[in-house]
């Protein structure tokens, strides 16, 4: 019977989402306070009867319900409990509950947290909400149920993806999800903005936290997937430009983007169509993103379902959503105000040109995956396109962006002063160029672009710090008052510094490990050793072991250099005997920030075993870069000017 409260609270909250969408609507056409706060409520009964549905799910899965037909297609009784329960979003179905979760708790969010909104404002923005709500919950009802009953249970189920059963990948989904649908308050405030017909400093000032809540948790999402496929996949890599990776990118850069356009519509009440436009299109890329997992267009390891069908669907809903939205746009831009003019060197002129070459990175990614499909629809014929194409065509745009980065927050407001700030980052740009330097004089000659990646990466760095000291005077005032000086910066202030640093982090380990990566593979018997640079390893042993739902082999690989020991690695080739699936368990050694990266491969005949190795240069700040920009988007969030005077503004404006 859960399974059953589970499909009536899920029906329940899609009839709660279309009353949502009434009651606010009306409450806006008729400006009556009682009529949208009685939508507001049926935001939070939306959201709760979607969580009921969501709990019912999980609870099928933990206790192995396999007359669920999800269950039964995604689970097995031996799977461990952390699996069963990441079961619950593993399959199409459960990640679109997880999809409407997300998008009625949101929901629920503005409603409770848009208090200092104008009601207008509020309510349109309740009921776009609820009107996306409506939309994927009928699709989750109607063409993905997820706790659809199967006439004839069969004893055991079939099990998840063995890829899928790993800790990074079972919390991965949740994170990216709040990204994705996070941005959907985005969309509707969007939406909103261009029925009021005002786009002003408070509408941004409220935009910027729920964009900068999304961003935050997508680059967390991101970084779990990359480092999934990094030690899980076996191939050595953490990013390859697959379509579903480049699905969950482009909404990071237009997000990216917004956030900094954002800042200018606050400020100076510049670039008002721009953030609009920034703010449906990232939703629009979110939904883009879920139609190519979805739509069976594309093979992915990282693909849900292989359902044409449902991919029609999912594809009228992105055209139905954003068409609607862009045409509301394309009505109502022109009425939206300029703001006031800046010079050419401003900062403005430096947060239009970040934008600029993030909205064309974005457009470079966005061919590089569609063009192939939108090819073989043409011509039948089939093509790939990979990394070569990526980095010949976004890597100068992205590389030029952050080339500019630093210099933006040192210029002022309408007019800025060049010269000025050339002195501010002498020393920035000194340390980076020793830092190109000293790579090529100490690393490799032979690597120049390697050495300018490495100089880009400690110029990011440099300049985040350098405008930590051009804020607090440090070094041209007494201690004391540098160090009040640094206490007192605003947050909004140390969460833009330490997501700048972090990008510079994340330069520096993807620039080493993409160049000085080296690679060993040999086929060792039991006691055969194989060198990877400066390290020896010795296959000790082959035994097998058993797992929860899996046998495996076990190599025991000992590390050295020059003779010393360094670790002893374990990597895995795993069978899962309820799909007759294998994987490959990869073993870490890690050294400081580098990592010595080991496969095991099948035996072979004459009992030799294949055995891949990489030596991994900094391949760490790869996945700490990261996680530092998404700490500076939290921090960025607790700055209490991310939420004052909204309400102010709407008094004064009263």
């Amino acid at each position: 019977m859960i399974a059953e409260a589970g499909a009536f609270a899920l029906m329940l909250a899609l009839a709660l989402s279309v009353v949502q969408v009434g009651l606010s609507a009306a409450g806006r056409a008729r400006r009556s306070a009682a009529l949208a706060g009685a939508g507001e409520g049926a935001a939070l009964a939306a959201f709760l009867a979607v969580a009921v549905a969501f709990a019912a799910l999980m609870h099928a899965f933990v206790v192995s319900d396999f007359s669920v037909a999800n269950v039964a297609a995604n689970s097995h009784s031996e799977k461990p409990l952390l699996y069963r329960v990441a079961g619950t979003w593993g399959s199409h179905e459960g990640s679109m509950l997880l999809w409407c979760l997300a998008l009625t708790g949101f929901g629920a969010a503005i409603a409770g947290l848009g208090r200092t909104l104008p009601q207008g404002l509020r309510a349109v923005t309740v009921a776009t909400q609820g009107l996306l709500g409506v939309v994927f919950l009928a699709y989750t009802v109607f063409a993905s149920n997820p706790l659809a009953r199967l006439a004839s249970p069969p004893a055991e189920g079939r099990s998840l993806n063995p890829l899928l059963q790993d800790p990074a990948l079972a919390v991965h989904p949740p994170f990216l999800y709040a990204g994705y649908v996070g941005l959907s308050v985005v969309f509707s405030l969007a939406v909103a903005a261009l029925v009021e017909g005002r786009v002003d400093a408070a509408w941004s000032r409220w935009v910027r936290p729920w964009a900068l809540a999304a961003w935050s948790m997508l680059t967390v999402g991101i970084t779990l997937g990359a480092f999934w496929a990094y030690y899980e996949l076996g191939w050595g890599g953490w990013w390859f430009w697959d379509p579903v990776e480049n699905a969950s990118f482009m909404p990071w850069l237009v997000a990216a983007a917004l956030l900094h356009s954002a800042i200018v519509t606050e400020k100076r009440g510049a670039l008002a169509g721009w953030t609009v436009f920034l703010a449906l299109a990232a939703f629009s890329f979110s939904m883009l993103g879920a139609f190519l997992v979805r739509s069976g267009v594309l093979t992915s390891v990282h693909a849900f379902a292989v359902d044409p069908t449902r991919g029609v669907l999912l594809l009228m809903i992105l055209g139905a959503t954003a068409g609607l939205g862009f045409s509301l746009f394309a009505w109502r831009a022109p009425s939206l105000g300029r703001g006031g003019m800046f010079a050419p060197i401003s900062r403005e002129s430096a947060l239009v040109m970040n934008n600029i070459l993030l909205a064309a990175a974005t457009a470079t990614v966005l061919l590089g995956t569609l063009y192939p499909l939108i090819r073989e629809a043409m011509t039948g014929e089939a093509i790939s396109v990979g990394p070569p194409y990526f980095n010949l065509t976004f890597t100068p745009l992205m590389s030029a962006m952050l080339v500019l980065l630093p210099a933006g927050p040192l210029l002022a407001w309408k007019r800025g002063d060049a010269r000025g700030v050339a002195q501010r980052l002498w020393v920035a740009l000194l340390i980076a160029a020793a830092s190109g330097l000293a790579t090529i004089a100490l690393v490799s000659p032979k690597k120049a672009f390697g050495a300018l990646g490495v100089a880009l990466g400690a110029w990011l760095i440099a300049g985040a710090l350098a405008e930590i000291v051009e804020r607090t005077r440090a070094f041209r005032a007494p201690a004391a008052e540098t160090w009040r000086r640094l206490v007192g910066l605003p947050r909004g202030a140390w969460g833009m510094t330490l997501a700048h640093l972090g990008l510079g982090v994340f330069v520096l380990g993807a620039v080493f490990e993409t160049t000085w990566k080296i690679e060993a593979a040999e086929a060792l018997p039991v006691g055969g050793r194989l060198t990877v640079g400066a390290y020896e390893l010795k296959l000790d042993d082959v035994h097998p072991v058993s797992g929860p739902n899996y046998e495996a082999d076990e190599g025991r690989i000992t590390v050295t250099r020059d003779g010393a020991f360094v670790c002893r690695v374990t990597p895995q080739r795993r069978l899962y005997t309820a799909g007759g699936q294998t994987t490959s368990e990869v073993g870490l050694c890690y050294r400081g920030t580098s990592h010595i990266y080991l496969v095991l491969g099948e035996r072979r005949e004459g009992g030799t075993y294949l055995v891949r190795a990489y030596w991994n240069p900094w391949a760490s700040l790869i996945f700490a870069g990261p996680a530092i920009m998404a700490l500076g988007g939290l921090v960025s969030l607790t700055d209490r000017r991310l939420r004052l005077g909204i309400g102010r503004r709407r008094e004064e404006r009263a």
